[in-house]
């Protein structure tokens, strides 16, 4: 008769391969939310890199630039075309990321997954900015070096408000809680 390994039964340990699932599959969820996001700052860094003004420059000497007009609204306006980027990307992540990865879920797995979407929306303004700010830094800094006295070339583009960084996370946050607090039942009203 062949005896394979026996398997020891520890009281209360009935349900620990459910609870490894659970634990693994809000990993994974939170993890996936993370990279979605992050993944959707570099969508919203190409657009603000190409949309976004910028204010002209004039060669004065070799490696300095002043701005042409200082009364210029291009720092503004990069700053409110950042502001707006992030505010449609929060509220599509946080309106689809409710939709397809909290909603479905329960338990760990939900709370990882809604903290993996705000989480990922601080990595997504954040991956945002840095993308947007190299768009054009190679070529600003090639005329910076390379230019004559008097060329003009437009400046490399900053985010001036970092408080605009918070409007991802901000929107984001608010979607799920709005859908959260939508899928709520009705209190019941006692009968008169």
């Amino acid at each position: 008769m062949a005896m394979g390994p026996e398997r020891l039964e520890v009281p209360g340990s009935a349900g620990l391969p459910a609870a490894r699932h659970s634990a693994r599959s809000a990993a994974v969820w939170f993890v996936a939310m993370l990279a979605g996001s992050a993944a959707l700052g570099l969508l919203g860094g190409l657009i603000w890199g190409e949309v976004a003004p910028r204010a002209m420059l004039e060669e004065i000497g070799t490696g300095t630039a002043e701005v042409i007009n200082a009364e210029t609204r291009a720092f503004f306006g990069a700053d409110v075309w950042f502001s707006g980027i992030a505010v449609v990307a929060g509220l599509l992540a946080g309106v689809l990321g409710y939709r397809f990865a909290v909603a479905p879920r329960d338990g760990l797995a939900r709370a990882a997954a809604a903290a993996g979407l705000i989480l990922g929306a601080v990595a997504g303004g954040l991956t945002m900015m840095w993308l947007g700010e190299q768009i054009g830094l190679s070529a600003y800094n090639q005329h910076l070096a390379s230019s004559p006295n008097g060329t003009l070339f437009p400046a490399s583009l900053a985010l001036g408000a970092k408080s605009a960084l918070a409007f991802w996370p901000l929107f984001t946050a608010a979607a799920i809680l709005v859908a959260e607090w939508g899928t709520r039942p009705a209190p019941e009203q006692p009968p008169r």
